[in-house]
């Protein structure tokens, strides 16, 4: 199985940046998952597609409203994925969620339905 641990989460000032990882484990990791995602969901909303990254190549897909502000990235040797967040906005408040897939396309990787792994999440606040 797969576990996935969010961290990185705090109360940053409109304008500032943050860096969110994900650090990924699991004896069948690297022969079961094909890409890792980040979704945010706020109170009240629907969970959002932020980013995700094809594991193997490291292409990169991104949510209409983090593009130009947000960058995913992915360390193979710690099996870790990494969300730069600069430029952060009072709506971007959200918990931020790591997740895994085992299929992974352009199409599928925005939709929370196709993930098969998430993680607990992580508290991003940003104050006006």
């Amino acid at each position: 199985q797969v576990q996935l641990v969010e961290s990185g989460g705090e109360l940053v000032q409109a304008g500032g940046s943050l860096r969110l990882s994900c650090a990924a484990s699991g004896r069948t990791f690297n022969n079961y998952i094909m890409g890792m995602g980040w979704f945010r969901q706020a109170p009240g909303k629907e969970r959002e597609f932020v980013a995700a990254i094809r594991w193997s190549v490291g292409s990169t897909y991104y949510g209409d409203s983090v593009k130009g502000r947000f960058t995913i990235s992915r360390d193979n040797a710690k099996n870790t994925v990494y969300l730069q967040m600069n430029s952060l906005k009072p709506e971007d408040t959200a918990i931020y969620y790591c997740a895994a897939c085992r299929y992974f396309d352009g199409s599928s990787s925005r939709a929370p339905s196709n993930y098969n792994y998430w993680g607990q999440g992580t508290q991003v606040t940003v104050s006006s």
